[in-house]
């Protein structure tokens, strides 16, 4: 039953485990109350089509079309958001399939990569959708069938972009220093103005820090100019913007609104004058009237950054992007989804054997009931928004739809219970959206996985992930459908791991690292590769994935990094800015290099998949 706080749960080492009364107390209190005390008739209805009516209900279809009461649902009705109605209620009807699109006999394999890390000679100091274009066609050319791009979301607004990709400030719209200033509708009219400004960004490419305070100085200075110039909406550029906000509606508006705010407030909107706070107050929309040209500029970028994104997607395999668990408290749809969000509480995981205090990820959480009063309108669009020019969605910690672990404030990471949600709900909108994208799903389920878990995803559809160093099973042994990979963003590149060099980086950004468990992974890839533990890293990549590929499998996917034989991590869990670049590395040489580099064509060799 979603918003109960279960009593008891199983942790990551198979102990049985009891929440504090003091915690459960809280919880209880921040998701309001016991969801079983409810006496109105459900919120949200799932069934599929044939299914017997609810009895007393009229439907009423997504379009408006009235079907009346009727005595089983009919097997052509459209997958979607319908209405359930009686005289004194109204219940949306998610009309569902059984599962998610996943094409007959699917079998490819892909790239994942830090769209941020990826840099051309001519990328203003981060990789951008242009870079992703570029990558797209290149995949293509050497036969990969996907692209696992990492989150896309806007960060706050503001002169310091946050860096992690997975703490974005909205799930729904694109972070700006995606767009790529040379393909904008306008840029060649002001080329003088422009030519300074990328000759500064391709400097910052010196480096592989990633610096986006200073991109993002350049490329505001660029959009501005091209904004300001009268040539950025020429042509069919007009046209197809007016089409955009008429596609997007409140919520783009609503956005741009937040971007103006956050310039002359500052970043977070629980800090501004307490008007703009409620953002459906008469003071934002007296606010929003009296700002119509800076509210247009920052339509007209997301816009820039769409039209960019399905640029890309046209060029290459699948383009699978990556949906995060949250997002920031003091961003968009924060502001926006506030009376749905529970107070002085966040969402993290419990202890497990790479965090034994837990992980508090400062994400705010949302209340069960309320969002299904809202008729689940904020995961609908999150999910929508996800899958818009994409062929695959990653879902991180797909867990989540089932219980979050959920942390009073004041309260150490440890502390804290699970909060269940209505899995069967959200799975019948990702399964919605999934067909009318026709879309795969894959979902990040490790962790502390509960029983029953992944066969309900598998019913679904959904892709489990298989990370080759924690299976126990040889590859050969995997079932079909998962997502095979050796390792993801928080942990060891196999070079790294290899060699030793994240070891050694663990240890100077001050974490107590375990050489045991290090050693472990070494073991299991080499018994994975087939190779002696005196075999170069390379020798080791080529042969793991070379394992991977001949699995059964429906997807495997390489890492970047593993094919550039990168050592560093692009994330360490656990570790600040001060410690360490954590989501600021870019790969070590542009993608006109790698593209010709030989090692990285015999991984590609390595990874075509034979028939299956």
């Amino acid at each position: 039953m979603p918003g109960t706080i279960p009593t008891r749960w199983t942790d990551a080492f198979g102990r049985e485990r009891t929440i504090s009364a003091r915690t459960r107390a809280a919880l209880r209190g921040a998701m309001e109350g016991d969801p079983r005390a409810r006496r109105e008739p459900e919120p949200v209805v799932v069934r599929h089509r044939g299914d017997p009516m609810p009895p007393l209900r009229e439907l009423v279809l997504e379009d408006g079309t009235q079907l009346g009461r009727l005595a089983q649902l009919p097997s052509d009705l459209p997958y979607g958001y319908h209405r359930l109605r009686s005289d004194r209620h109204e219940q949306l009807l998610l009309v569902a399939p059984r599962r998610c699109a996943l094409p007959a006999r699917y079998r490819e394999w892909g790239w994942a990569v830090q769209l941020y890390a990826a840099r051309s000679k001519v990328s203003w100091g981060i990789g951008d959708l242009g870079d992703l274009g570029t990558l797209a066609a290149w995949s293509r050319e050497i036969g990969s069938g996907a692209l696992i791009v990492s989150p896309m979301g806007a960060p706050n607004p503001g002169p310091a972009p946050e860096a992690s990709p997975y703490f974005p400030s909205t799930r729904r719209f694109r972070d700006p220093l995606l767009v790529g200033v040379p393909a904008v509708p306008g840029a060649d009219a002001v080329a003088p103005a422009i030519a300074p400004l990328a000759a500064r960004g391709e400097r910052l490419n010196r480096v592989r820090r990633i610096d986006r305070r200073a991109v993002l100085e350049l490329k505001r200075a660029a959009l501005e100019a091209i904004w300001g110039s009268g040539r950025a909406l020429a042509g069919g550029a007009g046209e197809r913007l007016r089409v955009y906000e008429a596609a997007q509606g409140a919520p783009l508006q609503g956005w741009a609104a937040f971007a103006a705010l956050s310039e002359e407030h500052g970043t977070d909107w629980r800090t501004w004058p307490e008007p703009y706070r409620n953002p459906s107050s008469s003071a934002v929309g007296r606010y929003a009237d009296a700002h119509p040209e800076r509210l247009a500029f920052h339509r007209w970028v997301q816009w820039l950054a769409d039209e960019q994104l399905a640029t890309a997607a046209a060029r290459g395999p699948r383009i699978i992007t990556d949906l995060p668990v949250g997002f920031d408290p003091g961003g968009f749809d924060a502001w926006e989804w506030q009376p749905a969000l529970a107070a002085d509480v966040s969402i993290g995981a419990p202890p497990d054997p790479f965090n034994l205090g837990g992980q508090d990820w400062g994400l705010p959480a949302f209340i069960p009931e309320r969002v299904r009063a809202m008729r689940l309108e904020p995961f609908v669009a999150t999910v929508r928004a996800a899958l818009r020019h994409a062929g695959g969605l990653r879902i991180d910690h797909v867990l989540g739809l089932f219980r979050l672990w959920c942390i009073p404030a004041g309260s150490p990471a440890s502390e804290g219970g699970y909060v269940r949600y209505q899995h069967d709900e959200l799975l019948a909108v990702v399964a919605i959206e999934s067909v009318r994208a026709r879309a795969i799903v894959i979902g990040e389920d490790l962790g502390t996985v509960e029983r029953g878990v992944r066969a309900a995803l598998a019913n679904r559809g959904i892709l489990s992930t298989r990370l080759a160093p924690f299976e126990r099973r040889q590859p050969d042994a995997y079932p079909r459908r998962v997502l095979a990979a050796i390792t993801n963003h928080d942990l060891p590149t196999t070079a790294g791991a290899w060699t030793g060099r994240d070891l050694e980086d663990q240890r100077a950004a001050g974490i107590d690292a375990d050489v045991r468990q290090l050693a472990r992974w070494r073991d299991r890839v080499a018994k994975i590769a087939g190779v002696p533990l005196t075999a170069n890293a390379g020798e080791a990549i080529l042969a793991a994935y070379g394992a991977l590929s001949r699995s059964r499998a429906c997807i495997v996917s390489a890492t970047l990094d593993d094919a550039l034989r990168v050592t560093e991590r692009p994330n360490l869990p656990g570790t600040g800015p001060e410690q360490r670049a954590n989501w600021s590395l870019a790969l070590p040489v542009p993608i006109e290099t790698f593209q010709t580099d030989p090692f990285v064509a015999e991984l590609a060799t390595a990874l075509r998949r034979p028939p299956g």
